[in-house]
């Protein structure tokens, strides 16, 4: 096997992913090692498996280009800005072309998830032939997570592209090129290496390693198994079979691979999803409290008590999740001081806040319609600006954010609220009704904190594989909006376009004040509002018709202006709102292979989809 780069090995020293980096950076140069050396030793591997997470942190892979666009838009969750010429709306709309400039590089998310990849197939290879995993528990551990973050990265690279190729072994000189592969095999394969994974990796909390959210735990590769399994059993479009990389247009239907339906992975899924929640090594947390402790990054640790499972492994001064996705400060202290402008990028539909229930804890959590001015005040921009309020500046009260490029912010991957969700899903899917009512029911209880009589009269009035079906695309909708998982919730359901233009259609209705939102406001578009300290009290949300006593500053016709004094459109105008996408969303579901890819590729690959006419 070929020696081992220095560039591969030294990640932790780029990362500072873990204490026991600190006993590698002591070693001898591992340039100097030869591959049986590196994967006897449990340190010098264990450094080899941080290289591939350093590959997250790359400025153009995760941090700044994969997560900030791959799960827009959706219908509860859109890009803040209409451009139609902006190369960044033109992402988040499904009008992007392969030559956009955010996202053709030569070192964008594409070539770093592979380089992930490769390192991953370096470090799986390195520890079967010499690390002993079947006889040595801490070699299989960083076995099953190599093969675990492996099988993350390919995941996400199918949540981006579709077909891909098909790396599961170290690039040799005669397979340097390679053409796209069905991901039906990519998932095939993906699943068996989480079924050989996951019995060499402990329950979160039960070992060093798995008491940190930035390793892999048992709960999280059964998890990620349960959301392959539905990405494979799912809805999408694909090129006909036979047909992958030959630039087919392809169809939105279901794999004909008889291994991957949902008679045969729901029942394996489940019996995972199973066992995570009998291990007892997770749990919910207080909604509000979790996500003050996420921007304090205090999400690391992980067992029971806890409801994080993993998170992207950001060091603490890297990540870009807050400096693109918290509620928008323009010149406060929280972030920066007068000269910076951060957060707002994206934001909650301008529906969603009221489609919550008013007793949900979960909507005022989740959904913000003020930002941070100078004076460090709440201020309203608008109906049509919305904010993710999981996030927020004003919260990382442990570790300030300074306006640079990078706040530390750890992106949530998996949390238990989701094995539970998945849980009741598949569960209900295989008529196990009552069994599915149990999941459901937690997380429905957690969110109608001091209600919980109606959470479980809600759930038990669930009584059909129908009704327990729709409550369940409901409630991903309120628990994880902002959390960029709607989009692909969507496409596995074959749902994408029809939830989007119901959205379309909503939004519309809500600045007219007619439909279901009729009822919101009784001042004729008018609310009012009134500063505390950090917390800005709207009248006029709630069905309000009568003027508020005390003193309150008026916003005129807040829900339905559409041009302002100066002629200029506002609010929720057509071309806005019907911006949520400026492409057919199923023809375009997924990215194009961008042009610098495609030309390094030698010609090995071509876009499906229409890509390549456009």
């Amino acid at each position: 096997m070929k020696k081992i780069l220095t560039s591969v090995l030294a990640s932790a020293a780029v990362l500072g992913l873990a204490s026991s980096c600190e006993k590698f950076l002591d070693a001898e140069s591992p340039s100097t090692f030869d591959a049986a050396t590196v994967y006897s030793n449990y340190d010098l591997t264990e450094s080899t498996i941080f290289s591939i997470s350093q590959s997250f942190g790359e400025t153009n892979s995760y941090r700044g280009r994969y997560l900030p666009w791959i799960g827009l838009n959706s219908d509860i969750e859109w890009y803040n800005t209409y451009k139609p010429t902006d190369s960044k709306y033109q992402i988040a709309a499904y009008s992007l072309l392969p030559n956009n400039d955010q996202l053709n590089l030569s070192n964008g998310p594409f070539a770093k998830m592979y380089e992930a990849v490769e390192r991953a197939n370096l470090a799986i290879e390195g520890i079967r032939e010499y690390g002993n995993p079947a006889e040595k528990a801490d070699m299989a551990y960083l076995l099953g997570e190599a093969l675990t973050l492996r099988a993350l990265i390919y995941y996400d690279l199918v949540r981006a592209w579709g077909d891909v190729p098909a790396r599961f072994t170290s690039i040799t000189s005669e397979t340097i090129y390679a053409t796209k592969s069905s991901r039906d095999v990519i998932f095939k394969q993906l699943l068996a290496d989480l079924e050989e994974a996951i019995p060499y990796l402990p329950n979160p909390g039960e070992t060093a390693a798995t008491s940190r959210t930035d390793r892999v735990n048992k709960m999280f590769a059964e998890g990620l198994y349960a959301r392959i399994a539905l990405m494979a059993s799912g809805y999408a479009i694909r090129p006909e079979d036979g047909m992958v990389g030959t630039g087919d247009l392809g169809t939105v239907r279901l794999s004909s691979d008889p291994d991957l339906q949902k008679d045969v992975l729901y029942p394996k899924a489940l019996a995972y999803l199973r066992d995570a929640v009998r291990s007892r090594t997770a749990s919910l947390e207080d909604f509000e409290a979790y996500w003050k402790a996420q921007n304090n990054l205090s999400n690391l640790v992980a067992g029971p008590g806890h409801e994080t499972l993993f998170v992207i492994p950001f060091s603490d001064g890297r990540g870009r999740w807050n400096y693109t996705f918290a509620v928008r400060s323009e010149g406060s202290s929280y972030a920066g001081g007068s000269t910076v402008t951060r957060g707002g990028d994206a934001g909650p539909v301008p529906t969603m806040w009221f489609k919550y229930d008013p007793d949900d804890v979960r909507r005022d959590v989740t959904c913000v319609n003020w930002r941070w001015n100078s004076d460090d005040e709440p201020e309203l921009p608008g109906i049509q600006k919305w904010y993710f309020g999981k996030y927020r500046f004003d919260w990382m009260t442990a570790h300030p954010y300074t306006g640079g490029n990078d706040d530390g912010i750890k992106p949530v991957v998996l949390r238990y609220a989701d094995i539970l969700l998945m849980a009741a899903e598949i569960a209900g899917e295989l008529g196990e009704l009552s069994e599915a009512r149990t999941y459901l029911l937690p997380v429905r209880e957690r969110a109608f904190k001091g209600h919980e009589d109606a959470a479980e009269a809600y759930v038990d009035a669930l009584t059909s594989r129908e009704a327990l079906f729709n409550a369940i695309v409901d409630e991903r909708a309120f628990e994880f909006c902002g959390e960029m998982t709607r989009k692909f919730d969507l496409v596995r359901w074959n749902l994408l376009k029809e939830k989007m233009d119901l959205a379309i259609a909503e939004m519309k209705q809500l600045r007219d004040l007619t439909g279901p939102f009729a009822s919101v406001n009784g001042l004729d578009g008018d609310v009012y509002y009134q500063v505390n300290g950090n917390e800005l009290s709207v009248w006029g949300f709630n069905g309000e018709t009568s003027v508020p006593s005390g003193t309150w500053e008026k916003k005129s016709g807040y829900f339905n202006k559409v041009v302002d004094s100066k002629g200029q459109d506002t609010g929720l105008y057509d071309a806005l709102v019907e911006g949520l996408y400026a492409a057919d969303p199923v023809q375009h579901t997924f990215w194009p292979v961008f042009n610098d890819t495609m030309t390094n590729s030698q010609g090995f690959i071509k876009n499906d989809y229409g890509y390549d006419s456009l």
